[in-house]
């Protein structure tokens, strides 16, 4: 792994720096993961379209411990298993020898001048191109801006104050003498977003035709809603995501349960998702992404020979109880995968009881998988859970051939419900009506006059564990008691990841923001 190094540059740059162009054969499905490799003859115009599916590649190989980094703190979610410097992080104790969070920063900032990289070879093949290949080139650009901008603004929501490279020149970081705080970072997110916006086809990303899934107009509308609620400027993020509303081109996917499986791959729920496949094959070429941090580490599978997880990553008992006092099934039910260790820890610490649990509280889901772990998490997460009787056949990896959602049109629904309630006015829909229409794809009965408690309390139901949302959430609205559980105490100085020490040792511009805080 290369890291983001002054004494490292030559060597980045050469990384960084590799052209993307390749054979223009067709790519199968999905195009945005194909490997490639070759020379570059800028006067090709119409191998520009590599540059950009180079930087998809490398935006969608997260590596495992990159999203739970992102994910693991909150009351929706426990870091289990061997991994202290992860477990640490989820009770607000921050290692900065930790490699997770070294590999994210190093892996985050390399796809980041990836992208610029791509986006400058792009303006030289617009040199030789025709008007028709300037603004194909333009849109382009466009999606890299938002790639990039997805991994800065998950940076930011970590760490905090981060730099803000804005091309492929690493000299730029040899005399840094201030990092852009969070606040910085998000605005300047969003007003990449309004570049980019204008610029992007106006369809679903399932709509796209050249590059299935790929950015469109309103993936960007949705993370320059995600900045701006960061920011709790509540007027733009009502402005946007009614934007993305009032389109009228995204649907809740009908059946939650299977959202998060193969059925649900490239819904028109989907605002981005990051895409892997087996190309429907049992063996051979693959892209995928590995995870089994998120399975039980013992199964009994329904397909023989499925491999199980690690247990790294736990919805915790306080989510579950949320969910059975509230009544919900059909939520419940995908959010968590049970083990009877879970079952019994639940009769054991709330009021129910065997009698009295609804019949989704099983170790056994509807698909035939038994979770039968016994000791590092009590539960697995039911979000990252691929059943194998939809495994491709000769196909054993936990997961395998699953995509791993960014962002969807019900998360649009309750931002935009949360800026009606934090004053903002809207055009279209009530908050009640975005309210009720995720709660009634749950089973959930209509709520009338809802308040801004009833939009965070539908938010923890809905979005729990997904990349940390309801963590940020909590520390946005200063809700400190929530994340205060299970013997942890949360306050505001503990919102960010602590720099690891080789980038401090680097930049100790990074100290000085830490000593600062």
């Amino acid at each position: 792994m290369i890291h983001l190094k002054i004494n490292r540059v030559p060597l980045f740059l050469v990384l960084a720096g590799m052209l993307f162009t390749a054979c223009s054969e067709q790519l199968d499905q999905p195009q945005l993961n194909k490997d490639f490799s070759g020379g570059s003859d800028f006067s090709r115009t119409e191998d520009m379209i590599f540059s950009l599916i180079g930087i998809y590649r490398e935006v969608n190989r997260r590596g495992w411990e990159q999203p739970l980094v992102v994910s693991t703190r909150g009351d929706d979610v426990n870091a289990a298993g061997d991994q202290q410097g992860l477990i640490n992080q989820d009770r607000y104790i921050y290692d900065n020898s930790f490699f997770g969070s070294r590999t994210f920063w190093e892996t985050y900032y390399t796809d980041i001048i990836t992208a610029h990289t791509g986006m400058e070879q792009i303006e030289r093949y617009q040199e030789f191109a025709d008007d028709a290949g300037i603004v194909l080139g333009n849109q382009y650009i466009a999606e890299a801006k938002v790639l990039r901008a997805l991994l800065l603004f998950q940076l930011s929501q970590v760490y905090g104050d981060v730099f803000i490279p804005e091309s492929s020149d690493l000299s730029a970081f040899e005399n840094i003498t201030e990092v852009p705080s969070k606040d910085q970072v998000m605005q300047h997110i969003s007003d990449q977003m309004d570049e980019a916006i204008p610029l992007l086809p106006d369809m679903r990303p399932n709509e796209r035709t050249d590059l299935p899934g790929g950015v469109t107009r309103y993936t960007a509308l949705m993370l320059k809603a995600a900045a701006n609620q960061e920011l709790e400027n509540y007027q733009v993020v009502a402005d946007v995501t009614g934007q993305i509303i009032n389109s009228g081109k995204f649907s809740l996917f009908d059946d939650f349960y299977e959202l998060f499986k193969t059925p649900g791959k490239l819904s028109d729920e989907s605002l981005f998702e990051f895409q892997y496949s087996d190309f429907g094959q049992g063996q051979g070429d693959r892209v995928g992404h590995l995870y089994s941090p998120y399975g039980p580490q013992s199964w009994d599978p329904s397909v023989a020979g499925a491999s199980n997880g690690w247990g790294f990553f736990e919805p915790t008992l306080k989510f579950v109880e949320f969910m059975l006092d509230r009544g919900e099934n059909v939520r419940l039910e995908t959010s968590v995968f049970f083990s009877q260790r879970g079952i019994d820890s639940l009769i054991a610490t709330t009021p129910y009881s065997e009698a009295t649990l609804p019949a989704i509280v099983s170790p056994t889901t509807r698909d035939g998988d038994t979770n039968t772990a016994s000791v590092r998490s009590i539960f697995s997460s039911g979000k990252h859970y691929m059943p194998t009787n939809q495994l491709i056949p000769g196909r054993t990896a936990y997961g395998s051939n699953k995509n791993y959602i960014v962002f969807r049109y019900a998360e649009t629904l309750l931002m935009y419900a949360e800026a009606l309630l934090q004053g903002a006015s809207g055009s279209g829909l009530s908050a009640d009506q975005a309210v009720n229409l995720v709660r009634d794809r749950a089973g959930m009965p209509s709520l009338s006059g809802v308040t801004l408690d009833d939009v965070v309390d539908e938010k923890y139901a809905e979005l729990a564990m997904e990349w940390g949302k309801r963590f940020f959430d909590m520390v946005r609205l200063g809700r400190n008691d929530e994340l205060s559980y299970g013997g942890r105490t949360f306050t505001q100085d503990r919102a960010f990841v602590t720099y690891h020490q080789e980038q401090i040792d680097e930049f100790p511009i990074l100290g000085d923001v830490v000593n600062n805080r």
